[in-house]
């Protein structure tokens, strides 16, 4: 279990996944839903690798899905095109991806911003032809995770794009992040980078 929780506060609202994916043999894998979770659990599970697979606390309770009976995998290291968009592209894995598809709607709503989506669902290793492809499209990138934002996952995906797609782009590349204090207990909401803080940094990039 990992991330914000409502009520956690600095024991309990963690998200670990950086120092996890600094360790070069693993395999980071974080699921964004149910249905999700159990496909990516049974691959982790069948995998020869050692498999690190964080569930987003948050999602506990909140997260209903009809999860197949039936045994099935989901391919690890293999993000999924959640919404296909045109103008912008948002990255992010776990239920971060939720508040994501609720920026995206308003993004559309209030500026006609067309968003993709992409869930990487496995940090390490990351799909990176999956984000490079999407980058190249749309030329405008917005990164988030609720880990702070200094030495998170989000600047290991940010260099990589620069690197592969420096002349596609048409802003700079921005992170939605947590901030770099302990996780606080009362103020979680104003910690964890909800929809308006993503759709500012849409905006930001759309506008550039």
């Amino acid at each position: 279990p990992y991330g914000a929780v409502g009520h956690g506060g600095l024991y309990h609202s963690q998200s670990p996944e950086a120092y996890f994916a600094h360790t070069p043999g693993l395999k980071v894998v974080i699921p964004r839903s149910p249905i999700q979770a159990k496909g990516l659990l049974l691959a982790s599970i069948r995998d020869p690798n050692p498999v690190i697979f964080l569930e987003p606390k948050f999602l506990y309770r909140s997260a209903r899905e009809n999860v197949p009976v039936t045994d099935y995998t989901l391919p690890l290291s293999s993000a999924e095109v959640v919404q296909a968009g045109s103008d912008v592209t948002l990255i992010g894995y776990g239920s971060q991806v939720h508040v994501l598809r609720n920026a995206a709607a308003l993004a559309k709503e209030q500026f006609g911003v067309s968003c993709e989506i992409i869930d990487l669902r496995t940090i390490l290793p990351w799909d990176v032809d999956t984000v490079v492809t999407s980058v190249k499209k749309t030329g405008r990138v917005v990164v988030s995770h609720e880990a702070p934002i200094t030495g998170g996952f989000a600047a290991e995906i940010s260099s990589t794009i620069q690197e592969r797609c420096f002349l596609h782009l048409e802003a700079p590349i921005q992170r939605v992040c947590g901030w770099d204090t302990p996780f606080p207990l009362i103020f979680e909401p104003f910690y964890a980078p909800g929809r308006f803080r993503v759709l500012d940094a849409i905006k930001t990039v759309a506008n550039y």
